[in-house]
């Protein structure tokens, strides 16, 4: 069974492909080309900038930063505030984190939220064509200067649905105070980072690689014990994955036959990736970033430099080291294509035939043991990897500890992973308790993740487009099988799934699961899962956002109908 996308869309299709991104015309403050002799330079920027702003896309961009104006300021009376803040005080507004304050705050981050929500939908439905404007488009350049206007309130912002950034500066200011991070808990060194850390984790060792505890080291050592001053801190080191993300998903697209703006508006222009990952500060941000850079990297044949960058992403976090052996079936793939076309070069006379999805582990003229090959490619694979880690750690001064520490994710227990709604439904037909049956459903599948692990891994060898989709196949598969997942994991295979050329049906259904993931948690971190009128929320909104991908007005509130043939801003 090959992945839908390895096939080209029919005339009927009506998958988003990079062919359709160049037959639209665009508008925006990138698109008009200034005759000659016109103004140029900072105030033809100026005049361009001002257009797209007067311009739905422009108003959309606004609607988004507003939003998350209204997250930042609501998140220092609901988000995951510290115990006890100093500038609250000194401002004289702790009364935004207790009583009717607490309930104003928690609006102001919700209507934020929703704010994004609508601004990132309205700007996918100018990306894909839907919408009462057929003309209008927007470009690569419009979404990532998007991207930086979204996510500039949020630089500021205390930690948004998680308190995970309080435990990274833990773990750093640990290995700065002398401690190793994979043998002593956050608890072995008291302190203000200490006293803001989620009880859960204060005795939990860090899980996190080698190169992700230097930044820590390095920004705590900084900043030292001001916890604002280390969240920013934190929020710039993310920026560079960020960074890679804007430039490699959309390079992706170029082997996956996506189209480019469609897969950077999914995968980083996504309020579940800016808020989530930039507002909560994970490390999510470096290590798809780097993991999607690497992807790309050995796509276009630097092997080495790819695996490199990709090893940099397990240092980053352990979950990026998924895509390395699929990596070296896209690498053996490369090397036979690249035998046969050199074995083409020195018999012009004789036909030949280049297989670019060809079986890797079948023999063949250019490739007569294949398991030799894999062998060789594989360890020299392994051997650079082996070279970055082994670098880190002795850098960090640490061991591979942090293997062990994985473990820690079992702790985390909500609806969003299987084991957990199999130990539900066993507790709700027999008197079982229920962390013995949460102990056995863990186990099976976990069994199941290897099965399917390695199933996906021998299945999807046939060629590139195959083997990134067994990569996402492989994310998609630990998401939902892992003893825990938290919303933020939907990252891992959403940056991948954007590159690929997807249906609108398609889309409409990622556009929902994502608003549902982003309004089941709370602002302070907690979980709103237990809640049925959460849910139901949550569930409405997201269905809502799903429709309007598609349709202008699902829900039919337009006292008129938008006009047939609307005014569009001419930008030169």
């Amino acid at each position: 069974m090959h992945p839908p996308e390895t096939t080209a869309p029919g005339p009927t299709d009506n998958s988003i492909t990079a062919t359709e991104d160049e037959a639209r015309p665009s508008s925006g403050p990138t698109r008009g080309a200034t005759p000659a002799g016109a103004e140029h330079g900072f105030r033809a920027w100026l005049r361009t900038t001002a257009d797209f702003a007067r311009s739905p896309e422009g108003h959309s961009a606004l609607l988004g930063f507003f939003g998350a104006l209204m997250i930042t300021f609501g998140g220092f009376g609901a988000g995951s505030v510290r115990k006890r803040d100093p500038l609250l005080e000194a401002l004289h507004l702790s009364w935004l984190r207790f009583g009717h304050g607490y309930v104003l705050s928690t609006m102001v981050i919700w209507v934020g939220v929703l704010l994004m929500i609508t601004a990132w939908v309205r700007l996918g439905r100018t990306t894909i064509g839907f919408g009462d404007r057929p003309d209008a488009g927007v470009t690569l350049n419009e979404l990532r200067a998007i991207v930086g206007i979204w996510i500039f309130p949020l630089l500021f912002a205390v930690p948004m649905f998680s308190r995970d950034a309080y435990s990274y500066l833990a773990q750093g200011a640990l290995l700065r105070d002398g401690f190793d991070p994979y043998v002593a808990p956050p608890v072995a060194n008291p302190g203000v980072l200490l006293d803001n850390v989620s009880p859960v984790w204060t005795t939990t060792t860090a899980p996190y690689g080698p190169i992700f505890l230097l930044l820590g080291n390095a920004i705590t050592a900084i900043t030292g014990d001001n916890v604002v001053a280390g969240t920013i801190a934190l929020r710039l080191v993310m920026l560079p994955g960020l960074a890679l993300m804007m430039w490699a998903v959309p390079y992706l697209t170029k082997h996956l036959g996506g189209k480019p703006t469609v897969a950077l508006w999914l995968a980083v222009l996504n309020p579940l990736v800016l808020i989530h990952l930039i507002g909560g500060v994970h490390n999510e941000m470096l290590m798809v970033g780097l993991m999607c850079a690497g992807i790309a990297l050995v796509l276009e044949r630097h092997h080495v430099a790819g695996i490199v960058v990709v090893a940099i992403g397990v240092a980053i976090k352990a979950t990026a080291g998924v895509a390395l052996p699929f990596l070296v079936w896209i690498w053996m793939l490369h090397e036979r294509e690249r035998r046969a076309l050199q074995r083409a070069a020195q018999s012009p006379g004789a036909p030949q035939s280049v297989e670019s999805d060809a079986e890797p582990a079948r023999p063949s003229a250019e490739v007569p043991h294949p398991a030799l090959m894999f062998a060789k490619i594989a360890g020299l694979g392994l051997s650079v990897f082996a070279v970055v880690f082994v670098a880190a750690s002795a850098i960090a001064g640490v061991g591979i500890g942090w293997l062990t520490a994985l473990s820690g994710s079992k702790k985390i227990i909500n609806w969003l992973s299987l084991p957990t709604i199999m130990a539900h439904m066993v507790r709700w037909v027999t008197p079982f308790p229920m962390d013995p049956v949460l102990a056995v459903t863990r186990a099976l599948c976990a069994l199941a993740l290897i099965a399917v692990l390695a199933w996906t891994w021998w299945r999807f060898r046939h060629g590139e487009r195959e083997a990134v989709f067994g990569i996402l196949i492989a994310f998609v598969a630990i998401v939902i099988l892992s003893p825990a997942a938290l919303p933020w994991y939907y990252s891992w295979p959403l940056a991948l799934a954007a590159g690929f050329a997807l249906s609108t049906t398609t889309l409409m259904v990622l556009v929902g699961l994502c608003t549902w993931l982003m309004l089941v948690f709370q602002p302070d971190g907690s979980i709103g899962l237990y809640s049925f009128i959460h849910v139901a929320a949550a569930t409405f909104a997201a269905v809502v956002a799903a429709l309007s991908l598609r349709t202008v007005d699902p829900l039919r509130l337009r006292a008129t109908p938008p006009e047939s043939n609307p005014v569009v801003v001419t930008r030169s």
